[in-house]
């Protein structure tokens, strides 16, 4: 028997989150229900609860780094989907506005991310829930080998991938760093690594440091050497090819500006930070340096797909990056471990 009733996760202020109940709606011919039973806690989540985007809007119903298992669909989904599939969830896209005939379903001109998408009353795309229905086209089928947390990897990696596209990384040549070694900033580093490129990460504390290297890459202390020096020495004064900065804070900003080459060198902003950082950089020095600096922000649905098979096929481990699996019913308790400093992705398992 289906069920009807999905049981969920809010945020309702600054520092508190609860579970409510309330109403699955009917399933129409285009979309599937899924019992999800995995969605880890993403740094807009936390930063939410700590009250630092709070401009995103209360009630929250959050969570995207969501996978569970095709239960019912609908007539007309045809045979992409079938009952017992993995699936990973994408956020929710019109599908015919500029943006997305282009792929680039995070900035749909018709849906706004984690805007009242699924809910007259509720802000997001409901991670946080034991079941839901999406429409077909907001999925990607994951290998049933995987475990419901690594599933969930597919949006943090998708956005990761979209980056990786913007600075043409040549493997077999370019050595790059990424600065920051969390969750995130070891993303990227597997995912570059899996382009063939040499990878160095500059990050603090122990058990981030510690992380890095059972997972094999070269990593730089910086909280007892200076990160640039070591950039400097560890590829012969040449400096980066390409530097992601994946710690919000300024000082990451000045830090790639001063570790990467001196000519033709890409810096790639992807992490946004709260309070916002600041950049200090002299136009010139752009100019004269042939110096690029990126942004990158979402990811399109190639980025998405491509994300599904290199997960699906084990080309990127994550495994290392979940700290820890907490019960919904522990909500406001795997929000305060996803906001302790330090700690890599928690899980929230969605299934008693």
């Amino acid at each position: 028997m289906l069920p009807n009733k999905m049981k969920f996760a809010v945020l309702t202020e600054k520092g508190h989150a609860e579970v409510r109940v309330k109403e699955l709606p009917k399933l129409r011919e285009d979309e599937l229900l899924i019992k999800q039973e995995a969605c880890n806690i993403c740094t807009t989540d936390y930063q939410q609860w700590l009250g630092l985007r709070e401009h995103q809007g209360y009630p929250m119903a959050g969570g995207h780094e969501a996978s569970g298992i095709v239960i019912a669909k609908g007539d007309k989904v045809g045979d992409t989907y079938e009952v017992g599939d993995r699936v990973s969830i994408l956020y929710d896209y019109c599908g015919i506005c500029d943006n997305c005939k282009a792929g680039m379903i995070t900035i749909c001109q018709n849906k706004k991310l984690f805007g009242k998408n699924y809910s007259d009353e509720y802000y997001g795309i409901f991670g946080f829930s034991d079941y839901f229905i999406r429409n077909a086209k907001s999925f990607v089928k994951m290998n049933p080998d995987l475990s419901p947390s690594e599933a969930g990897f597919v949006e943090p990696l998708g956005s990761v991938l979209h980056g990786m596209r913007k600075i043409r990384l040549r493997g077999g040549y370019d050595t790059v760093v990424v600065i920051g070694g969390g969750t995130m900033g070891l993303l990227n580093a597997a995912a570059a690594r899996a382009m063939g490129v040499r990878v160095i990460v500059s990050g603090r504390g122990e058990k981030k440091l510690e992380t890095g290297r059972k997972m094999g890459f070269e990593m730089i202390d910086a909280g007892n050497t200076d990160p640039v020096e070591e950039v400097k020495r560890l590829t012969n004064g040449r400096g980066a090819d390409s530097v992601i900065v994946s710690a919000g804070a300024t000082s990451a900003n000045q830090q790639a500006l001063e570790m990467v080459k001196d000519q033709h060198g890409r810096i790639l902003l992807y992490a946004a930070g709260y309070p916002v950082p600041e950049l200090n950089v002299d136009s010139n020095i752009i100019h004269y340096k042939n110096l690029e600096l990126i942004g990158t922000f979402g990811s399109t649905l190639e980025d998405f797909d491509n994300a599904g098979k290199m997960l699906s096929e084990r080309r990127i481990d994550v495994s290392n990056l979940i700290e820890e699996k907490v019960l919904l019913t522990n909500i406001q308790e795997a929000f305060e471990k996803a906001s302790t400093k330090g700690n890599f992705r928690i899980s929230v398992m969605l299934q008693e």
